[in-house]
């Protein structure tokens, strides 16, 4: 008997101790998660070397999927590699950290396809935002490239998760 309760003891403070850890994990996840959505909004709203500042200029939007995405690969050598890279790669690359984040936040988006939908509709807000203010430009490629970003972010989480519960 004495046994069994020493046994039942060492699984209590092991639980209460992982659950402490846990929690600090959380904090420091949710601190991130802040400076992320700072540095998010930041670059999509301000930035001037993004060209984010209101400037006398025709407004420029995007309604047709994948027209700007086969633009920046038909004409990469134009437009430079350092240009198809940023779009391309920097919009999926944007939104990879949310969901990253958001399943660690939400039981809720411990499935992919919630965080899909909550990256898109994040995507979405961003351009409505752009589309309306005219800092930037409302591009569906862009809620596309963000969704998919989104979703790499789950897929990383999910690897990560694994090998975390592994150790």
């Amino acid at each position: 008997m004495t046994r069994l309760r020493l046994q039942l003891m060492s699984i209590t403070h092991s639980m209460a101790a992982n659950k402490r850890k846990s929690t600090g994990i959380r904090a420091f996840a949710i601190v991130l998660f802040f400076l992320y959505f700072v540095v998010l909004f930041y670059f999509l709203f301000f930035s001037e070397e993004m060209g984010r500042t209101y400037l006398e200029r025709e407004y420029h939007y995007n309604l047709i999927p994948f027209h700007e995405i086969n633009r920046f690969i038909h004409y990469y050598e134009v437009l430079g590699m350092e240009a198809v890279l940023l779009n391309l790669v920097g919009n999926v690359a944007a939104f990879m950290p949310f969901g990253f984040f958001l399943p660690i936040f939400s039981e809720r988006c411990r499935n992919i396809l919630n965080t899909i939908l909550y990256s898109f509709e994040l995507s979405v807000l961003v351009e409505m935002i752009q589309l309306i203010t005219k800092v930037g430009s409302f591009d569906v490629d862009d809620i596309i490239l963000n969704t998919l970003g989104g979703a790499l972010g789950y897929v990383v989480y999910k690897i990560v998760r694994s090998w975390w519960y592994r150790k």
